[in-house]
């Protein structure tokens, strides 16, 4: 019988989700080792060698970077579809992932999240008040009204379920856990699409895990998870103390 699946990475991480979205979507069983990447020992380090999240083990199989663990995952696991079958409707989710993992990844992540959470978590620092204030005034509204612009009164981007949504909405996560508060009359069609998708099985399940990361101390995530009902690995490629990787902000 076939192993399942490892992936390494935070549930809070938004690339890990995507690809986890994609697992729960598609019936795969995995397992997963629920690392904060600045946690992982020198295997992970061989691993990834950006010492980013997510990483999946497939066997002898080593992939990292989530668009090409879900692009890996969608010709592996076709049913159901989670990428377009016309091809713009293809090309333009794609984009709007990438849109996602690099604009949204930079804002959301790097100047909102990374400020109030994973900053104070990871290396006590407190947040750069100037750089909120530039994101909240500025950098977040120009996302959120390209969004707006794209997405349709009700249902998915592209008027099925997609990818572009997944990663979208996976940001979007994140967003809230920084308590965020999106402005539903400033942003209606954005504000009724993140409710709906993050309502989706996939989104929902993983939000319980996500919950129990969000309120346990880092060292204690793992066997808090495991209590919870997660599927965590019995092998871990963490450490007890931080070390930067070469991508870090």
């Amino acid at each position: 019988m076939p192993q399942p699946l490892l992936i390494i990475g935070s549930y809070l991480s938004p690339y890990v989700r995507k690809a986890l979205v994609m697992l729960e979507l598609k019936g795969v069983a995995y397992r997963i080792d629920p690392i904060v990447p600045f946690y992982g020992n020198d295997q992970f380090a061989q691993l990834s060698p950006l010492r980013q999240v997510p990483v999946l083990l497939d066997g002898e199989l080593v992939l990292n970077d989530s668009s090409v663990i879900c692009q890996y995952l969608e010709e592996r696991y076709p049913e159901p579809r989670l990428y377009p079958q016309a091809i713009a409707a293809r090309a333009r989710a794609r984009w709007l992932e990438e849109y996602a993992d690099s604009r949204m990844g930079q804002v959301v992540i790097w100047q909102l999240f990374n400020q109030l959470v994973i900053g104070r978590a990871v290396w006590a620092r407190e947040p750069d008040q100037a750089l909120l204030e530039k994101t909240y005034q500025h950098d977040l509204p120009e996302i959120f009204d390209y969004l707006e612009a794209q997405l349709p009164v009700s249902g998915a981007v592209l008027g099925e379920l997609s990818i572009a949504d997944i990663a979208i909405a996976s940001f979007m996560r994140n967003a809230q856990f920084a308590r965020y508060q999106l402005d539903a009359t400033r942003w209606p069609k954005l504000a009724a699409f993140v409710e709906a998708t993050l309502g989706l099985p996939g989104f929902a399940k993983l939000g319980v895990f996500e919950r129990v990361a969000a309120r346990t101390p880092i060292a204690q995530q793992c066997q808090a998870l495991r209590e919870a009902g997660a599927p965590i690995s019995d092998l871990s490629y963490g450490r007890a103390e931080p070390v930067r990787g070469p991508m870090s902000h």
